[in-house]
């Protein structure tokens, strides 16, 4: 068929509707005949689509226009599916799914997620929850998005709005050594999360052979975290920096020998801390003890326990950590060989884990002579009175 400027066309075809408008059609790499999504007033109009697909081809640009015809609820499953997460990271992801991300999306193909209906969608969430839990899922729809982009069924994630996977939380309040000192007083766990500090999880697995006396402080080998469903998955850390020996302040001697003493499942290699009746400890009975003891000391009701994390952060670097020897304490180093670090830095590790110790009995001190002073006053203000 020619063209408008009487030239054989060499590529595609181009017939005019009964409606007057034109349709234009070219072979795929496959040989089909692929028409053009929409119709065009002018033939010249339809000669300019078919080169521009003639030069994808050529570039090897070109995609089926049928490939993004996957709905994306079977796609998001198995992309969870055969990411290899970890327990609670797998579900995390198919609960934001769930709640934030099919009731909008289920019944669509990837092809049909655009721009403005993620704008729309996140602009929608933003109204009924808050802005960090929309950044999740915003960024778990991009990185499932920017997967079926590699897999070329779509041609660009559709995912573009500036900073919306950035979560703005606020800073975490920390607690000071004497709230930290009374909630020790009140429940157990807490100088391990302060002073190591250790992550709940990993702290639910810890052992009789994982304490040392000796040096002062625990190994953190693997981690317990507990899904929503109640289930303990027992497994690796975090990642490989979590695997660590944590140097403790000296102070803690005799309490981590008393611990080990009563309160310790008393097998050999019986757990360090237990709940109720001596079973592995569920979250449900520890944060009822966890509010209780939050409310007898003071502390706000969003003062979570993984703050303690933070408290410990703050304690190191004051104490002359770096920010590597923070990194190291927490967990948080890269997964380069993170054992035999330690092993090379243990020294250092000490050192932190000391100065910790003197600025603990520094506070202590400090607070015990405040309240002297308080008692003094008070006993000066009686006997005047009774003068």
């Amino acid at each position: 068929m020619a063209n408008s400027k009487g030239k054989r066309r060499r590529f595609g075809a181009v017939r005019k509707l009964p409606s007057g408008r034109f349709q234009a059609r070219y072979p795929g790499p496959d040989g089909i005949m692929r028409p053009a999504p929409v119709t065009f007033e002018t033939t010249g109009d339809a000669d300019d689509w078919l080169a521009e697909k003639q030069t994808e081809l050529r570039r090897g640009d070109w995609q089926d226009p049928d490939a993004g015809a996957v709905n994306f609820e079977e796609y998001a499953l198995r992309w969870v599916k055969e990411r290899g997460l970890s327990p609670t990271t797998d579900e995390l992801y198919r609960r934001l799914l769930r709640l934030h991300v099919l009731p909008t999306f289920r019944a669509w193909d990837l092809d049909e997620i655009t721009p403005p209906r993620i704008r729309t969608w996140r602009a929608e969430r933003l109204e009924t929850v808050g802005e960090t839990t929309v950044a999740k899922s915003y960024r778990l729809v991009k990185a499932i998005l920017e997967t079926a982009v590699e897999d070329e069924l779509i041609r660009r994630n559709p995912c573009r709005i500036r900073g919306a996977g950035k979560e703005s939380a606020g800073e975490r309040p920390i607690a000071t050594v004497e709230q930290v000192d009374a909630l020790a007083d009140a429940m157990g766990l807490v100088y391990i999360a302060a002073y190591g500090p250790a992550r709940p999880e990993e702290q639910a697995e810890m052992r009789r052979p994982d304490v040392d006396l000796e040096t002062v402080g625990v190994w953190v080998r693997r981690a317990a975290p507990e899904l929503t469903t109640g289930r303990r998955v027992v497994g690796d850390t975090k990642s490989e920096a979590g695997k660590r020996f944590i140097v403790l302040p000296g102070f803690m001697r005799k309490d981590l020998e008393r611990h080990v003493k009563w309160f310790a499942e008393k097998e050999p290699n019986g757990l360090l801390f237990v709940g109720e009746k001596g079973a592995p400890f569920r979250r449900s009975s520890f944060g009822r003890k966890w509010r209780r003891a939050r409310a007898k000391v003071g502390l706000p009701d969003d003062f979570r326990f993984y703050d303690l994390r933070h408290t410990g952060h703050t304690l190191s670097t004051q104490s002359g950590a770096t920010l590597k020897d923070t990194m190291v304490r927490a967990g948080q180093s890269s997964t380069r060989a993170a054992l035999i670090y330690q092993h090379s830095t243990l020294e250092r590790q000490k050192e932190v884990a000391a100065g910790i110790d003197a600025r603990v009995a520094a506070d202590r001190q400090a607070a015990k002579e405040a309240a002297e002073k308080r008692d003094d006053q008070a006993s000066g203000t009686d006997l005047a009175r009774d003068a």
